[in-house]
Order: structure tokens, then sequence, then C-alpha cells
């Protein structure tokens, strides 16, 4: 047998030092903190064995402060490809062990280089960040590497699949990248996201706040909207990555993956018929709803704790993937705000992106009135909800269970920003407002002549109510096209969905509209 040359040796001996990463110090110290390695961060994402790194061998050039002596394993980055559940993802995860995975020019390039890749492909890519910024040492360097990851992410946006996992700190201009991604996933506890940390803060303000308090996972999936999944540990939120990705395309030139399982076909659901409240002001759950309409256990929810008014998720429908944009009565009785626009405007624009289809719930009393929305600008929030309903061209569908009044009625996917099919269940109100409001400003001076105003204003409510609070007049316009059993709803959903599956709709060419942000 063949003596094993000495170049193999000397390969295997390279290898092995880098896979020390930041030596065995640095590891354990790191690993004390709960925290996985980028490498077994990696594994864990990756299918068994199928990893392949790239630039492993790539390393800084910098010969400022001394650096020229200090060797940081594959430049504080391991970049590669492999495949989730058999399909190929690129990616690259921050070495916090190696230099605090500080970025300079080589890792920045590194990075570029797997996001050029995966456009090429048309694969998605994800980002592991653990990186305690700019490298100040390379300084404009370093720089240069944020701005040029950066035009990546806009190039793209829309093309290919783009998600973020902050598992440890990502400050300054680090935060950027993750923001221009398409999902941001966090680690309660391990992970925090600011551009300027507590101590320029307390200097600067005087505020004093702590790391968690200031960019926290929950900080972030509650207040800012930041973050779309908080998890509890890095195990889930690689878990619940792999999971995001099984609804998604590989690109925009592809349709989501079927996925035909037990709960896919069509069934009638009782249930639904006694769901809605006999009170017309009384909340009910809608993700309950949800959870009937759609195959079982497929529900997946990105921005849960950030405006809970209005739900967004994804869900497999006849094993067909959608997006769900529906009203949350249980929460400011659905009614919609700066946040709950932001929100759906934005997960809207992803779905149609993707090929996604939407289907809309609507159960909305109307815009939330006040000052604080009036003086943030919730006309040019709500403005978002309806460019990003009118630009969509993908399927559209909607269920209106209740509500569905005034701004809100058109915002929520109306037949007139361009919706394919409109179901109403016959507890639907389609009206410019409620009838309480309705009759007191059409009736005002008949009421306030009336011998009995209480009893007068009564019996105008009511006759609002015949009139208008109801699905039909809407149905004899063409605006709702059909009146639906609640209980047939999943059934009707789904030959609509199918029906739609082959819609084409173009667009007058432009190379891009001004969306009101």
């Amino acid at each position: 047998m063949k003596k094993v040359s000495e170049k193999i040796l000397d390969l295997k001996q390279r290898k092995h030092l880098i896979m020390q990463m930041g030596g065995k110090k640095a590891v354990e110290a790191h690993k004390n903190k709960g925290k996985f390695t980028a490498r077994e961060r990696l594994d864990l994402f990756f299918d068994r064995n199928t990893f392949r790194e790239v630039d492993m061998f790539a390393t800084h050039r910098c010969t400022n402060y001394g650096m020229e002596e200090v060797e940081i394993a594959s430049d504080g980055v391991v970049c590669g490809y492999g495949l989730v559940d058999g399909r190929p993802v690129y990616a690259y995860a921050q070495d916090f062990t190696s230099r605090a995975g500080s970025l300079g020019e080589v890792q920045a390039r590194k990075i570029c280089k797997v996001m050029d890749m995966a456009m090429k492909s048309g694969v998605p890519i994800v980002g592991i960040n653990d990186s305690g910024g700019a490298r100040i040492q390379e300084g404009i360097d370093a720089l240069a590497g944020f701005g040029e990851i950066f035009f990546r992410n806009s190039a793209a946006s829309g093309v290919i699949p783009q998600i973020s996992a902050i598992m440890g700190p990502s400050a300054g201009g680090a935060v950027y990248s993750p923001a221009m991604t398409d999902f941001i996933f966090m680690v309660k506890k391990t992970s925090h996201m600011f551009i300027t940390g507590p101590e320029v803060i307390k200097s600067v303000t005087g505020e004093d706040v702590d790391f968690e308090t200031l960019g926290g996972a929950d900080t972030h999936a509650s207040k800012s909207g930041v973050c779309h999944f908080a998890c509890e540990d890095e195990t889930e939120a690689i878990s619940d990555i792999r999971k995001l990705l099984s609804y998604l395309p590989a690109n925009n030139m592809e349709d989501p993956p079927l996925v035909k399982g037990e709960d896919s076909g069509r069934r009638y659901i009782p249930e639904l018929d006694t769901i809605i409240p006999d009170s017309p002001s009384a909340p009910y759950d809608m993700r309950s709803v949800i959870r009937h309409l759609v195959d079982e256990g497929s529900i997946f929810e990105p921005h849960m704790a950030f405006a809970p008014n209005i739900i967004t998720c994804f869900a497999h429908l006849g094993g067909r993937s959608i997006g769900i944009i529906a009203s949350q009565p249980n929460v400011l009785a659905g009614c919609l705000d700066i946040n709950a626009s932001d929100k759906a405007a934005r997960f809207i624009r992803f779905c149609d992106a993707f090929n996604i289809p939407i289907l809309t719930i609507a159960d909305v009393p109307g815009f939330l009135p006040g000052t604080q929305q009036e003086w943030g600008g919730i006309i040019r929030h709500g403005a978002k909800m309806l460019w990003s309903y009118a630009e969509a061209t993908v399927p559209k569908l909607l269920l209106i269970t209740r509500k569905d009044y005034g701004g809100a009625y058109i915002a929520m996917s109306s037949k007139h920003l361009g919706t394919d099919f409109a179901f109403a269940w016959p507890s639907a109100e389609i009206a410019v407002m409620g009838a309480e409001g309705a009759a007191n400003i059409i009736h005002r001076r008949e009421i306030k002549d009336a011998l009995d105003p209480d009893e007068k204003r009564q019996e105008k409510v009511e006759e609002y109510q015949d009139l208008f609070s109801n699905p039909y007049v809407a149905a004899q316009r063409g605006y709702v096209d059909s009146v639906i059993i609640p209980s047939e709803s999943r059934v009707r959903l789904m030959e609509a969905l199918e029906i739609c599956s082959t819609k084409r709709e173009m667009r007058p060419p432009k190379k891009h509209g001004n969306i009101p942000l």
C-alpha cells in the first residue's frame, strides 16, 4: 500500500488547525454562554453530511496595528452550501471565537461570494450573524465590505429568499444587512441588535438601559417589529428556519413546493357555522378560524408578537403554500393601525415576490382613530397596505367573516384592489361604517327633533342594519362573488385556489413604483 503523500498530510493538518476556529479556550468560553459554534450551527442547519465549505483558507491581509502577526481562522466566517430537506441552500455563519467574528475586507468578500453564487444558482441564502461588528484595524475596508453586502441584499431582494439568524451581537452598521433580508430570527437572552449600545445611549441621552431591554429578541419581536421570530434557543431557531424554507420556492421563477399530507383533502367544517358570536361586538380568536380552514398543523406565523391586531402566517391549503393576512378581533377589535399596516404590507409583498397565493380574512371595523395614529402617519402607513394588495399579481382570495367597514374594507384585499375571489359569510357586515354611527350621522336632525330621541335612534339603527349590515348589497353589486355557508369555506377556498393556479396578470412596464414609505 502506498504511503500517503506529504502534501495530503499537509492539507489535512491545515484543515485541522482551521477547524479549531479561535482555539480551545475561545470555543469553551463561547459554548459556556449556551451558544453553538459557527460550524455546529451549519451542521445542525443542513441535512447530515451535505455541507460543503467554500473559501476555508481565505485570510485577512491587514498589516495595521500588528495585524500581520494575527491569524484569524477562515477570517471569522464559515461559508458554503448544502441541502435542507433535499433542496440546495447557501449559507454563511460568522465565527465569534475568531476575533469576535469581526467583519473585514476578506470576510465581506467571502460573504459576497456565496451571495453571488446563490443568485446565479437561484437558491436561498441564509446568514447566521454573530459578530462584534466592523474590524476597526481595517478601517474603511471594513465599511466598504458592509456596503458591498448591502448592495447584494438589495439586488437579491425578491429574487431569492434571504433569511437572517441573529445568534449573538449585531450592532452598528452590521444590523442593516439582516434588516434588508426577508426574515430575521433571534434567540432570547443571547442575541442583540442595536445601532448604538447602552453605554453610548447613556452618555448622549442619559437613558439607562440594558442590552436585553434595548435590543433583545423579545424587544424586537414585540416593540420594533425588526424580529420576525423570537426563539427559545439556537436549536429552535435553526429548526424554524428549515421549516420556513419548506413553504418557499427556491427563487422568484418557481412555485412553492406542493406538500400532500393526510389532511390536504376537501372537507366541510361544521364548527365554523357557530364560531361567530351572537353579539356583533363580542371578540373571538381568528386563529381558531384559520386552524379550521388550513391543513392540520401547517400554520407557521412570523411577527406573532408584533401588531397582534392583525395575523400574518404561512400555511398549506390542500398541500399548497399560502400566505394569510387576517384581522384579529381579540386585539383592538381587529382595527388596522400603523404597525398592523406595515406588518401586512411587507408580508403581502414577500408573498407576491415569491409566487405564494394570498388569503385575506377580514373582520375589521376600521382604521384605529386617535391623534397618535394621525400624527404618526396612519394615512401613509395605511396606504402601504393598499398599495401592496393592488400591486400583487399572485392569486388573491378574500373571506369576510363579520365586520368589513369603510376604508379598512377596501384595504383588506377588496375586489377593487384586484382580488380574484371574494367570499362572505352570512354574518358579514359590509358598509361604510357601523349602523349606530351611520344612523347618528344620516338622521342627526330627525333623531334630535324626535319626542323620544333614543327610540328614534334605535329605529334608524335597525333600519340601517337591515339595509347595509349584511353581505347582500355587496353581492348584488358583484363586490362579493359568493355568500357561502361557513362550513363550506375550506372547500370553496381550495377550489378557488386551484382555478387560480394558472393565473397570469401583467402590469404596465416601469422601473418601479414609488410606494408611500
